[in-house]
């Protein structure tokens, strides 16, 4: 069946301004073409040729060059289908019982935050949120208040998928290590943009996905797992996936080594000179991403509105981070992300972009306003007047929503 007419081509993909790499990395043209080659022979010959075809690049390379991302030996490296997936294998074979304690963050995501509350309840354990300081950092002194042998895990994002708040992942191993505690860190969202050394960290556990920063294909994610310290195993990725993930590896490798351009400071400039934006920031350091909101355009009017202008962008939900501050008034944000294969002419143009689509929602809500004030109120047959033009409409996910543990 012949595509629609009107859906975008490879080209018109190539024109956008990509800010949203920390939700899906846009794959270099080596990738790409590694992916679709061996997508192409998986089609024509099956997965085991392909499997025999790329030998040593699944058995040995890609995890050569895992160990050295990650700061760890190359054969305590594993593949997994994402970062969520690893996790799920790894902790929740974890075996704890009703007098063991679980630490976690405001930070964690949804999909962590999962397992562990079925950790929790399949093991009658307690789960603790290490509280914020004021200024969105990490309560250190908390933890070095609170800790003894009865905290068993402790998982800890290193970067926040909410706004980019960088974690003191470091420090916080240094703390951990004279107790029991494993120590689990989420790299998935640094991992690419930031060092990430689990040696360093001295974590038992980093989970990532292989699709944000590192700009690798979507279904393959990887972790280090300390020897002898956990059980379970994740679900494997496709072979394909492996190899583009492989070659995604050696790209970063190569792009790391370049001078890169300060491109946040720069998108935090631009939001913060237009009226009625609000940015959602929390911690002393940020990296990659930016989230905010506006005062009384929706964020999803909002997303729309920029990708009709060719500048791409994520919208957010409360539910993804629902122990975040800033999920507290259930309000969605909307959250830019830029990486070293952006340029400054990226945000340029979405800031140029985002006044053009608040100017065009002002006139919208003016224009609204003066006709309801022209005609007669409109009246249902439940004697309500008539709704606004940015009416609160069902959300079109469906979040596991949770409550603040303790």
């Amino acid at each position: 069946m012949n595509a629609p007419t009107n859906a975008p081509t490879y080209d018109d993909i190539r024109r956008t301004a990509h800010l949203d790499t920390a939700g899906t990395g846009r794959m270099p043209d080596g990738v790409r073409a590694v992916l679709a080659a061996c997508t192409a022979r998986d089609d024509r010959f099956g997965s085991r040729a392909l499997r025999e075809h790329l030998g040593a690049v699944l058995d040995t390379e890609v995890h050569e060059r895992l160990g050295a991302l990650l700061g760890v030996p190359a054969g305590d490296t594993v593949l997994s289908t994402g970062a969520a997936a690893a996790f799920d294998a790894f902790v929740g074979a974890a075996r704890l019982g009703p007098g063991d304690r679980i630490w976690t963050t405001p930070h964690e995501g949804v999909d962590h935050l999962s397992t562990l509350c079925a950790l929790r309840d399949r093991t009658r354990c307690r789960l603790e949120v290490v509280p914020l300081r004021a200024d969105g950092d990490l309560d250190l002194d908390w933890m070095r208040a609170h800790i003894d042998e009865d905290v068993a895990l402790v998982s800890v994002v290193h970067v926040s998928s909410a706004c980019g708040t960088v974690n003191a992942v470091e420090r916080v191993g240094r703390l951990l290590a004279p107790h029991r505690a494993r120590y689990a860190v989420d790299a998935s969202h640094s991992v690419g943009q930031l060092p990430v050394d689990a040696a360093r960290m001295e974590a038992q556990l980093v989970t990532a996905d292989g699709w944000r920063f590192l700009r690798g294909p979507d279904a393959v994610g990887f972790a280090y797992a300390a020897p002898g310290v956990w059980g379970g195993r994740p679900p494997a990725p496709a072979p394909a996936a492996v190899a583009a993930l492989n070659a995604a590896l050696a790209h970063h490798a190569a792009a790391s080594r370049l001078p890169r351009e300060d491109l946040l400071a720069r998108l935090r400039a631009a939001v913060e000179r237009t009226p009625g934006i609000e940015v959602l920031a929390a911690g002393r350091e940020q990296a990659g991403m930016l989230a905010f909101r506006h005062g009384e355009v929706p964020a999803a009017l909002i997303r729309r509105g920029l990708a009709r202008r060719g500048v791409v962008l994520r919208k957010s939900v409360a539910q993804e981070n629902p122990l975040h501050p800033a999920a507290r008034d259930g309000a969605t944000a909307v959250r830019a992300s830029v990486h070293h294969d952006n340029g400054a002419q990226d945000v340029d143009r979405f800031e140029r972009a985002l006044r053009e689509v608040l100017r065009e929602e002002q006139q919208k809500r003016e224009h609204a306003g003066a006709v309801f004030a022209a005609a007669p109120a409109a009246v249902g047959a439940d004697g309500a007047g008539a709704p606004s033009p940015y009416r609160a409409k069902p959300a079109g996910r469906r979040h596991l929503t949770l409550h603040r543990a303790t």
